[in-house]
C-alpha cells in the first residue's frame, strides 16, 4: 500500500522512489519484496523484529490481504520463537535498535512478558553452561544481566510480581547485573565516569555516564525485595558508595543497611567522600550517622508497633523496656523523633527484631569504623562523638574497641587541648576495660591524668575482688582505715567550688565508691604494671606537670590536696601480699597528718 501511495505520488513516469529511514535497511525490504512475489524467505530470532517492523512500515497487514506478512511474523513469534528462551531474549535484544516502533506494535511488552514466563516457569530447560555453573546467581541472571536496564527492570517487575521466584534468587540476579554494569564507575573530581570509555575525559561524556548510572542504580535500589535476607549488607553498602559518587538518592538504601547493620564489616562502612572543599574528612560519616539514625528506629519500631508510642518522646506510664532493642530506643528517641517519620508499610518493614548479639555486633562495628575514621587529621571531635555516642553501653560488653579509638584519635591529633582530651575520654568506661587495655592505659602519656587514675584504682579493685572470691569490697572496706577515708572527702569536697576541680572531686567520688574492692593484701595484677613504686612515680610526675599548667593559685592549692589525697591512697592500694599490719601502721600517721586541722 506504501509503494502504490508513493509511485501514484511520483507520477508514474519510472522515477525512482526513495524510502529514507527506512526499518531494517534493504535487507529487509528485499525480504518484503520477496514475500510478494511468492519467493520463499528465511525467518529467525535475528531478523525478525526488522522484518515485522519493515512490513508494518510498508502497511503489509491482515487489512490490506489475507496472508499478508505481518500476520505470518506474528503467528511465528507467538508459536515458536517467544517459546525458547534463546529465542525469546534474541527477539528482545534485536527490538532496542527500533525501540519506538517495537514498542508501537507490541514486539517488545510481549517479548518481555514471554521472557518473565520462562524464568519463573520451573519446566523451562536452562542452558547447559549455565546449569553446570559454581556462581551463586540464577542460571538466567547472567543473560538478562546483558538487557539493557529499561529491559531487566521490566522483566524483573514481571517475575517479582508472580511471586513464584523467591527474594533471595531475586537478590543474586541484581547482584549480578550490578557486577556487569557498576564496576566501571570510579571518582574523578566529584564526577563519575566509566573507565573503559572512549571519551571519558570529555565533559559531555561524563555527564551522560553518570545519568546513565544514576538511573541504573535507581532501578536496581526500586527492585530491591523486601526480605531481610534476600541481599547482603555488603552489597547494599556498595551500592551505597556507588549512590555517594553518583549524587544519587540515598535514603532507601541507608534504611536498608540499617535494616540488617550487624550483618556489615568495617571496610564496608568506610564510604569514601564526595566533597571536593579542603580540609573535609575522607569517608563519609555523615551517611555512617545517618545508618545509626535509622539503626535506632528500626530497635524503636521493634518494641513500639504503635505509631504515637514508636515516635512520642513522654512516657506512657508503663514499665520501661529493659531489653537490648529499649535500651537503644530510648538512648535515640528524641534524635529520632525529629528527624524520621513512620507510615504503616515502613514500620511493618523494618520492625525487625534486635537480639542482643546483634546489637554487641554493631558496637563492635561501629568501634572499628571509629577506629579507621581517628586517623583521619582533619575528622573532627563532635562527629567522632555523636557516633560513638550513638551506640548504647548494652552495645559494648567491653570498652578495649572505645579505648582503641580515643587513643588512635589522640595520636592522630596531638595538637588536642587539655578540655578536648578529657571529653574525648568521657565516652570510656574504665570497668569495662581489659587487663590488656589497663596495662596500655596505665601508660599512656596522651590520656588526661583523672583516666590514668581511674584505670590503675579500677584494676586493682578487680583484682582484690577475685582473689577474694567476689568479697573483696566488703573486706577492703572494713581494712580501710577511716582517716583515709576522711581525706578522700575532704579533698573531693573542698574541690567543689572551681569547675576543673569539680571534675576532679567527681572522679575521687567514683574512685571512692570502688575503693572498697581493693585489698590491702593484694598486689597488682598487670603484667607490665607490676612496680608500685614506677606507677606512683608516673602519677607524680603527671600531677607536677599539671599543676604547673594552672594558672590560679588557689586551684592549684586544692588540686594539690586532691593530688595528696589520690597518692595516699595509691600508696594504700600498693601494699605487699604478707604486710598489710606493718604498712597501715606507717600510713596512719601520713594520713593522720593529712586531715588534721
Amino acid at each position: 500500500m506504501l509503494l502504490q501511495a508513493l509511485c501514484a505520488d511520483s507520477g508514474g513516469g519510472g522515477d525512482a522512489v526513495e524510502l529514507p529511514g527506512f526499518p531494517g535497511g534493504a535487507e529487509a525490504f528485499e525480504a518484503c519484496a520477496k514475500f510478494c512475489y511468492g519467493i520463499t524467505i528465511t525467518v529467525s530470532a535475528r531478523n525478525l523484529v526488522p522484518l515485522r517492523c519493515a512490513a508494518a512500515h510498508l502497511g503489509m497487514s491482515e487489512s490490506a490481504d489475507r496472508g499478508n506478512l505481518a500476520g505470518k511474523l506474528d503467528a511465528f513469534l507467538a508459536s515458536c520463537l517467544l517459546r525458547r528462551w534463546k529465542d525469546a531474549l534474541a527477539v528482545l535484544h534485536s527490538t532496542r535498535h527500533h525501540a519506538p516502533l517495537c514498542e508501537d506494535l507490541g514486539l517488545t511488552s510481549r517479548s518481555v512478558d514471554a521472557v518473565a514466563a520462562l524464568i519463573v516457569n520451573p519446566d523451562t530447560p536452562s542452558p547447559a553452561a549455565r546449569s553446570t555453573s559454581s556462581s551463586a546467581s540464577p542460571w538466567w541472571a547472567h543473560d538478562v544481566a546483558e538487557l539493557g536496564v529499561d529491559l531487566f527492570w521490566r522483566i524483573m517487575v514481571g517475575v517479582k510480581s508472580t511471586g513464584a521466584v523467591h527474594d533471595k534468587t531475586v537478590g543474586d540476579a541484581l547482584k549480578a547485573y550490578a557486577r556487569r554494569w557498576l564496576p566501571n564507575v570510579v571518582a574523578k573530581d566529584g564526577q563519575a565516569f566509566d573507565v573503559d570509555g572512549d571519551d571519558a575525559g570529555d565533559v559531555e561524556d561524563v555527564k551522560r555516564m553518570t545519568t546513565r548510572h544514576r538511573l541504573l542504580l535507581e532501578k536496581i535500589v526500586s527492585l530491591l525485595p523486601t526480605e531481610k535476607d534476600a541481599v547482603s549488607c555488603g552489597f547494599l553498602l556498595k551500592l551505597l558508595k556507588a549512590a555517594n559518587i553518583l549524587s544519587a538518592s540515598k535514603a532507601e538504601l541507608v534504611r536498608r543497611v540499617a535494616w540488617q547493620l550487624e550483618e556489615a564489616s568495617v571496610a564496608d562502612l568506610l564510604i569514601p567522600s564526595m566533597s571536593c572543599v579542603a580540609g573535609d574528612t575522607l569517608y563519609d560519616v555523615d551517611a555512617v550517622a545517618a545508618i545509626l539514625d535509622e539503626f535506632a528506629l528500626r530497635c524503636a519500631a521493634a518494641i513500639s508497633p504503635a505509631p504515637a508510642m514508636a515516635m512520642s518522646g513522654t512516657s506512657t506510664g508503663d514499665e520501661e523496656d529493659d531489653s537490648p532493642a529499649g535500651a537503644m530506643a530510648h538512648h535515640r528517641r528524641s534524635r529520632s523523633a525529629e528527624s524520621v517519620s513512620f507510615d504503616g508499610t515502613r514500620r511493618s518493614v523494618s520492625a525487625a527484631p534486635v537480639s542482643q548479639s546483634a546489637l554487641a555486633r554493631v558496637g563492635k562495628l561501629v568501634d572499628g569504623f571509629l577506629v579507621e575514621v581517628a586517623k583521619d587529621p582533619n575528622m573532627p571531635l563532635d562527629k567522632l562523638l555523636a557516633i560513638a555516642e550513638a551506640v548504647p553501653d548494652c552495645a559494648r560488653p567491653e570498652h578495649d574497641g572505645l579505648y582503641k579509638v580515643v587513643d588512635t584519635y589522640l595520636k592522630a591529633h596531638p595538637e588536642m587541648s587539655k578540655s578536648g582530651r578529657k571529653r574525648l575520654c568521657r565516652v570510656l568506661n574504665c570497668r569495662k576495660l581489659s587487663e590488656k587495655a589497663c596495662a596500655h592505659a596505665a601508660q599512656n602519656e596522651l590520656l588526661p591524668l583523672r583516666v590514668v587514675v581511674q584505670v590503675l584504682f579500677f584494676e586493682h579493685a578487680r583484682a582484690a575482688a577475685m582473689a577474694s572470691g567476689g568479697n573483696g569490697a566488703a573486706a577492703a572496706a572494713e581494712l580501710m582505715p577511716s582517716n583515709i577515708r576522711a581525706l578522700l572527702s575532704k579533698a573531693s569536697g573542698s574541690s567543689e567550688e572551681d569547675e576543673a576541680a569539680d571534675h576532679r572531686a567527681v572522679d575521687e567520688q567514683r574512685l571512692r565508691a570502688l575503693a572498697a574492692g581493693a585489698s590491702p593484701g593484694d598486689d597488682w595484677s598487670v603484667e607490665g604494671l607490676r612496680r608500685a613504686a614506677s606507677k606512683i612515680a608516673t602519677l607524680r610526675t603527671k600531677l607536677a606537670e599539671e599543676e604547673e599548667d594552672d594558672d590560679d593559685g588557689e586551684f592549684a592549692r586544692k588540686a594539690g590536696l586532691a593530688r595528696s589525697a589520690s597518692m595516699r591512697f595509691r600508696a594504700f592500694c600498693a601494699i605487699p601480699a604478707g604486710k598489710p599490719k606493718r604498712m597501715l601502721s606507717k600510713l596512719w600517721p601520713l594520713g593522720r597528718s593529712g586531715v588534721s586541722h
